[in-house]
């Protein structure tokens, strides 16, 4: 009776899956959103790549995997519980927003922690998530990347703070002097 009722499921979400396919290249491919999230998807890398501290690569690189990684499993969460929603997508296949988590994120954590090495981490914690929660993610709304559903900006604060804060620890850690 299970297998019956899980293949029931699997089904209903196939047909769901092809649907947002077929939503994604109707009204999401080639949009002016769909080319802002190729653009923050590469160019943040791209200008990472140019301008980061070459000796300290791998320690911001450590910060910004675990950046990408967990923005990408709450965001994941997120969407599945239908606290907001994203649109416009570069790839239908996710359930999050791909330039925001594996890249743009990521990316700007790991220059901020560079930039200024010596100001206090919380402070620029507090910057940063501020910037973030309360200027980015608006702007998203606008444009109508984002949709907070059932969402408030404040809540997007103290996460990415302790993020950043986690990743703040994670690019000192003295392990990396070792080798």
């Amino acid at each position: 009776m299970q297998t019956k009722t899980f293949n029931h499921y699997f089904e209903r979400e196939d047909h769901l899956h092809n649907d947002k396919i077929q939503l994604w290249m109707d009204y999401s491919l080639f949009t002016w959103q769909w080319w802002l999230g190729v653009v923050l998807l590469f160019l943040p890398i791209i200008l990472w790549l140019l301008f980061r501290k070459r000796g300290s690569t791998d320690r911001f690189l450590y910060a910004g995997f675990f950046v990408s990684i967990i923005s990408s499993f709450l965001d994941s969460i997120g969407d599945f519980s239908h606290l907001w929603e994203y649109n416009y997508e570069v790839f239908p296949f996710t359930t999050y927003y791909l330039p925001w988590s594996l890249s743009a994120l990521p990316v700007s954590v790991m220059f901020v922690l560079q930039i200024r090495p010596k100001i206090n981490p919380f402070l620029k914690g507090i910057i940063f998530s501020t910037v973030c929660s309360f200027v980015i993610l608006p702007i998203f709304k606008v444009m109508g990347i984002y949709d907070p559903i059932k969402w408030k900006y404040i809540y997007s604060f103290p996460i990415t703070l302790i993020i950043f804060l986690i990743a703040y620890y994670l690019s000192k850690r003295k392990e990396f002097n070792q080798y």
